[in-house]
């Protein structure tokens, strides 16, 4: 089903997930309060998916901005004469993407940095600010704001994506995971002009049958999991298309891209990526708002 979690799949409750040492007690908890808590490890914990998107994000990215461009090229803001360029990072977490956004984007372009855990955002505002990009909420070329798909309130985005305001295009990378799929497309057309574009990346249905996201918290040893959706690629096209986006190729006729994991991918993801070989574990797939 495509909105029973992983827990419920699974039948867990307290127990052990495949590959968990004994000694670590798994704790589900509600997903922001899991992402406060995992933010202050979250970029040091070895996450070996974490690791596998950045290495696709390099080629995917600047692909995604090349159709954004595209479809901004030559439109313009009515009110000031300047052209009309933003770019949402959706679950932007501790800002590993939304860094790679301001420096890939055209300079012109205002980057929005959207999550639901202000832990993470917190988090990200460090990030940026040390890599030398102003990150404070509605001040400077790079903006945060907390967003919740699972209960969005206009009123608490960025005042640039307020109103009738939308960006130019999206992307949302290991966050689908967390949330119902309807929830999730409406909530990213809502931010999303049309003709936009939205990039999505996130675990794996194969993986999300044996697992899921989590981290140990240092502090009680225990084994912290937010909840989890093992989302199947059909499902999440379907739900893109009730939400109004079309698929859009990301490389020629690649419509969806699939990575299963390697011996020759281990070096790359960590040693945690080991226990995943042949296994499918993540997927990227690209959409556009439709215009009509």
């Amino acid at each position: 089903m495509a909105n029973q979690s992983i827990q419920e799949a699974l039948g867990h409750g307290q127990g052990n997930d495949v590959g968990i040492p004994d000694s670590h007690r798994i704790e589900y908890v509600e997903t922001v309060e899991a992402y406060n808590k995992w933010a202050e490890v979250y970029d040091t914990d070895g996450n070996f998916l974490q690791a596998l998107d950045t290495f696709e994000m390099k080629d995917l990215l600047p692909r995604f901005l090349g159709l954004v461009q595209t479809q901004t090229d030559g439109k313009f803001n009515m009110t000031s004469g300047e052209q009309v360029l933003k770019l949402v990072d959706l679950g932007c977490g501790t800002g590993r993407n939304t860094l790679q956004l301001a420096e890939s984007a055209p300079k012109e372009a205002q980057i929005i940095g959207l999550d639901a855990s202000p832990g993470m955002l917190e988090v990200a505002k460090g990030n940026l600010k040390a890599q030398g990009v102003k990150g404070t909420v509605d001040e400077g070329r790079v903006v945060l704001g907390v967003y919740d798909l699972l209960s969005p309130r206009p009123e608490s985005l960025p005042v640039s994506l307020r109103g009738e305001a939308r960006a130019s295009g999206a992307i949302s990378t290991l966050v689908l995971e967390h949330i119902p799929l309807d929830k999730f497309f409406e909530g990213a057309a809502r931010l999303i002009r049309p003709g936009g574009y939205l990039l999505v990346t996130n675990m794996h249905a194969e993986m999300g049958a044996i697992s899921q996201a989590g981290f140990v918290d240092v502090t009680s040893g225990k084994k912290i999991r937010p909840t989890s959706y093992a989302h199947e690629i059909g499902e999440v096209i379907a739900a893109a298309e009730r939400a109004g986006f079309e698929i859009v190729p990301l490389n020629g006729g690649e419509k969806v891209r699939e990575r299963r994991v390697n011996e020759e991918m281990v070096a790359l993801l960590g040693s945690r990526a080991r226990k995943w070989v042949g296994v499918m574990v993540w997927f990227g797939v690209c959409f556009r708002v439709r215009s009509n």
